[in-house]
């Protein structure tokens, strides 16, 4: 790990945060319908950044740095809770669903 690694992770954290915001901002209302777009979002991207292999510089900008910003766990844990009863184990379900097609979908696709 470089000092430039860090630097990129930082620049694509930069990026990947504030469009979290805006998307839970705009989407998140009786569910947080912006949370669950970003995090499906990301976890498609990062499927494929994966079967793109990208490593290194690339790697950490966009994989590290901007998927980890945009994604977020702790917001869909505490969401969830929120949401409780069977609407939230619906909520988190279907994340994880979707979440998991998402990705395996965009490296089955790339990875040809």
């Amino acid at each position: 790990m470089s000092a430039l690694d860090l630097l990129l992770v930082a620049l694509g954290g930069a990026v990947g945060a504030p469009l979290r915001f805006v998307a839970a901002h705009h989407l998140d209302r009786a569910l947080p319908w912006g949370t669950l777009l970003v995090n499906v979002l990301g976890s498609t991207l990062l499927g494929a950044f994966a079967a793109l292999a990208l490593g290194g510089s690339a790697y950490a900008l966009l994989a590290t740095g901007f998927c980890g910003g945009l994604t977020t766990w702790s917001s869909f844990a505490v969401q969830t809770h929120r949401i409780g009863g069977v609407r939230g184990t619906a909520y988190a379900v279907g994340t994880l669903v979707l979440s998991l097609l998402g990705c395996v979908v965009a490296f089955a696709v790339l990875a040809r």
